[in-house]
């Protein structure tokens, strides 16, 4: 089969595309899918260029995020029947190969029915984010419909779906952009309130639009300076949740005067570990996640559409930042 690969970490361009062996069913729990599309993530980008989680095990093949055709199916098999459209998160990171080929394999646990209506490419770019945002958002802070959540970074992969996600959820949402477009996109999936955070004070915004208490619960997508602003921004007691590591400037004085919890959010922990059970976690959640876009409560924007071939493209544009969305690649 055709994949993209690489031997050792680098620029975009140590990404390229090679015949490379064919992965065969090994259990019999496991589907075989012929990939349509994969989805590209900022983690992917990250892994390129400064190594996977088994450096020892190279050359390897990116892509946690994958969307096909059910090929084969493990005598053990019950979800699934061959022919059946099929979304999942899975390898990528190293340890198994991804999802930047032309086929993968997958224990059924972790995949879901692609609904009626979602193409290949949207469904590609799905898992990863949803997992991420519903992870973030209820698992570790528990957000419900009497919760006001600020999402930083709205309009980008994680931040998009997590809108929609707290929306469904009842929640009233705040979320930050950058530009009247951007403005535009997430008032469009529910957001409540938009700040602009180059031309307003977000904290001061938070502030205002809760009368002085502050957010339930802020989500940092972005890191740095910005978890600071959430810990400000949110209320005594109240929760914080970041996809990033907080560096040496983090301001734990703020937070631990508002009594406030912090969660982090790496929803890659239990492939690299190797952990059954939340991966099937994640896999329920796909399938919940998949039950709100059949009911018009959930969208996935896909902004770039990149070949196989491409895919170093891809990953330039993902580096250089501002993504609304997400960018795939389609492997047909």
């Amino acid at each position: 089969m055709k994949a993209v690969v690489f031997d050792a970490p680098g620029a975009p361009d140590v990404l390229q595309l090679r015949e490379v062996v064919t992965p065969e069913l090994v259990s019999p729990t496991a589907i075989k899918v012929r990939l349509k599309a994969a989805g590209v993530n900022p983690i992917d980008t990250k892994l390129r260029s400064r190594g996977t989680y088994a450096p020892d095990q190279m050359p390897a093949i990116l892509g946690c995020d994958g969307a096909g055709v059910v090929e084969a199916i493990g005598a053990a098999v019950t979800d699934f029947e061959i022919g059946d459209a099929v979304l999942f998160n899975n390898g990528g990171i190293g340890i198994t190969p991804g999802n930047y080929a032309e086929y993968a394999v997958v224990e059924q646990a972790l995949a879901a029915p692609i609904p009626e209506g979602m193409g290949f490419a949207e469904a590609a770019a799905a898992p990863l984010v949803l997992i991420t945002a519903w992870e973030s958002l209820f698992d570790c802070a528990n957000v419900n419909e009497h919760s006001t959540v600020l999402i930083q970074a709205g309009a980008g992969g994680v931040g998009h779906v997590a809108i929609q996600l707290a929306k469904a959820a009842g929640a009233r949402v705040i979320t930050t952009v950058e530009g009247a477009d951007k403005a535009e996109f997430v008032a469009a999936i529910g957001a409540d309130e938009v700040i602009d955070y180059r031309q307003q004070d977000v904290v001061a915004e938070c502030l205002r639009l809760t009368d002085g208490a502050g957010v339930d619960v802020a989500f940092d997508t972005v890191g740095g300076a910005v978890l600071n602003q959430c810990f400000a921004a949110t209320r005594i007691y109240g929760d914080v949740v970041s996809l990033l590591q907080p560096d040496a400037n983090t301001d734990w004085k703020t937070m631990r005067l508002r009594n406030q919890r912090l969660g982090l959010e790496l929803m890659l922990t239990p492939m690299h570990l190797g952990l059954d059970e939340a991966l099937a976690h994640h896999g329920e959640i796909l399938r919940q996640c998949m039950d709100l876009y059949g009911n018009a409560q959930l969208r996935v924007c896909v902004s770039r559409q990149f070949s196989l071939a491409e895919a170093a493209a891809a990953h330039r544009l993902i580096e250089a930042g501002g993504m609304l969305g997400k960018a795939v690649l389609l492997v047909d």
